[in-house]
């Protein structure tokens, strides 16, 4: 007997006609808003959009489970570590918080109130907090935000890299789960730059990637950090049902009801 296929609970806005959109917000439907470059460099073996096959994965897996509202995903943002990468598009902290109030706030204005950002990128995280603030203070609506460092931790705890950050072990492992026909593991290489002798210290800086050793930035010469040779589908499938899975509850913790949606 085939395997029985399970229609999603959640639907793509962009399929919708507007008076459906409208039923949803009026029905106080959950939005969610996936964050993931539609162009950002990802080493020698992995697509520049590699964040906009994770950020829809994530958001098809929530849309599985339940019955929100999947906001186009929006590729563009501030990713200032890969500028000197051709191909990585980046957008100036500022023009990138005007991009999101503007998206957030056209949502409010349609009647949305529950919100809920997957945010793929790392540095889009302060303009993104900002941006929220900003929608809190004119309109009163908490927009909920899930990070990908806070996702799929323990999971990713298998990787077996000695450091990893970009394109990495658990990144490719991702990708062969997700797209495997855009990965290019024959050009994989360890590159971990100078990140093993770092100091270890209290404090932060600015990451900015280069391929110049003696830049003093962040070296690296293939623009990943890590070593994408270690990755495998099967630990990509373990990680990505993880980051999935806390989504799910995530939302569910924060809109009990959301499972007796209208429109499923």
């Amino acid at each position: 007997m085939p395997e029985e296929v399970t229609a999603p609970r959640g639907v793509w806005l962009e399929t919708l006609t507007w008076p459906e959109a409208k039923a949803r917000f009026d029905a106080n439907a959950v939005v969610v808003v996936p964050i993931g470059a539609a162009a950002k460099e990802h080493g020698h073996h992995l697509p520049l959009n590699t964040d906009h096959h994770l950020a829809r994965a994530l958001a098809e897996g929530v849309a599985a489970a339940l019955p929100v509202v999947i906001a186009p995903i929006v590729g563009f943002g501030y990713y200032p570590a890969f500028v000197a990468y051709p191909g990585s598009q980046h957008l100036r902290a500022e023009t990138f918080m005007a991009l999101l109030t503007d998206i957030f706030g056209k949502f409010v204005a349609d009647g949305a109130k529950r919100i809920a950002v997957i945010n793929t990128g790392v540095s889009t995280e302060a303009p993104l907090q900002m941006a929220v603030r900003n929608i809190l203070e004119t309109t009163g609506v908490r927009i909920a935000i899930a990070d990908i460092r806070r996702l799929g931790v323990a999971a990713a705890r298998e990787a077996r890299q000695q450091l990893g950050g970009h394109a990495d072990e658990i990144e490719t492992s991702l990708m062969l789960a997700i797209a495997p026909g855009t990965v290019h593991l024959d050009r994989a290489a360890p590159d971990y730059g100078h990140a093993l002798t770092a100091p270890q210290t209290v404090f932060s800086r600015p990451v900015r990637y280069s391929g110049d050793p003696a830049s003093g930035f962040d070296f690296s010469a293939t623009g990943a950090r890590g070593d994408p040779t270690l990755a495998s589908a099967e630990l990509g499938k373990r990680v990505l049902a993880e980051m999935t899975r806390e989504l799910v509850e995530g939302i569910r913790a924060l809109h009990p009801d959301v499972d007796s949606s209208p429109g499923t």
